[in-house]
């Protein structure tokens, strides 16, 4: 494992402010102190920060976060728009969040301060239950796509407009169920594996639907539940216990 990424695994750094630390001489391993960046660690080898040792992290923290429309997923904007962060108490200002959710959605938002932790639930197939609403009714191409799944060459529409992703690959969904459907608007609730960039927006877009809101109710069998709008909790005894089995088996 590189140095900065070991740093900020079992840190409150992260991988550039590592980066800093190594370049500065705050950084040694067997009494050496090194400033390469391409440094890696074996296991079992102790590194020391700031004449500390670091000890591999076992223990993780996760909360759940329920996300206001209009909040953004990141730590800072340069246009001073409003940010999880901003809502957030600062002992939480490390965390990294699980996935994202766009400025228009809303919904539960997992955060945690292992980076392992985060990457391993990012890239799992935990099932992701959602809220949408979208323009016009579900077409038989719509159905076909969410029982077969979906590759699309283009699938730029829904995207962000910075988006460099112009194909997508959809999973077949693992459920859904029209709650309620007009002319004009369709409710309707999707459980879906994968949490690729947009990718509820791009699917309904491919067939020129547009969700017009969209929130997130649970992941991984955490759910939002009775949870506030811009207000955190931890999980609880199972949850956790359901997490830390997940995380044993796939980290």
């Amino acid at each position: 494992m590189r140095l900065n990424k070991y740093i900020s695994h079992n840190t409150k750094y992260s991988r550039r402010e590592a980066d800093e630390l190594i370049k500065s001489g705050k950084v040694k391993i067997k009494g050496k102190v090194i400033t390469d960046l391409s440094t890696t660690v074996e296991k079992g080898v102790k590194v020391y920060l700031k004449n500390r040792p670091i000890y591999p992290k076992k223990e993780f923290t996760v909360i759940v976060y329920n996300k206001k429309k209009g909040e953004l997923v990141t730590k800072k904007d340069d246009r001073g728009r409003d940010t999880i962060f901003d809502n957030l108490s600062k002992r939480y200002a490390h965390f990294i969040p699980i996935g994202r959710l766009d400025f228009a959605s809303e919904g539960l938002l997992l955060l945690t301060d292992s980076p392992t932790v985060a990457t391993i639930l990012m890239t799992s197939k935990l099932e992701r239950v959602y809220y949408l609403k979208i323009r016009g009714e579900v077409t038989e191409a719509m159905i076909k796509a969410m029982k077969e799944g979906l590759s699309a060459k283009v699938a730029t529409k829904g995207a962000h407009e910075k988006s460099k992703i112009t194909s997508m690959e959809f999973a077949p969904f693992l459920g859904w169920k029209i709650q309620s459907s007009t002319k004009n608007f369709t409710k309707l609730k999707v459980i879906i594996t994968e949490g690729k960039n947009r990718e509820l927006r791009r699917f309904f877009a491919y067939f020129d639907s547009e969700v017009l809101d969209l929130k997130r109710v649970e992941f991984g069998g955490i759910s939002l539940d009775t949870l506030p709008s811009g207000k955190m909790r931890f999980l609880t005894k199972s949850e956790y216990h359901s997490l830390h089995t997940y995380i044993d088996k796939n980290g």
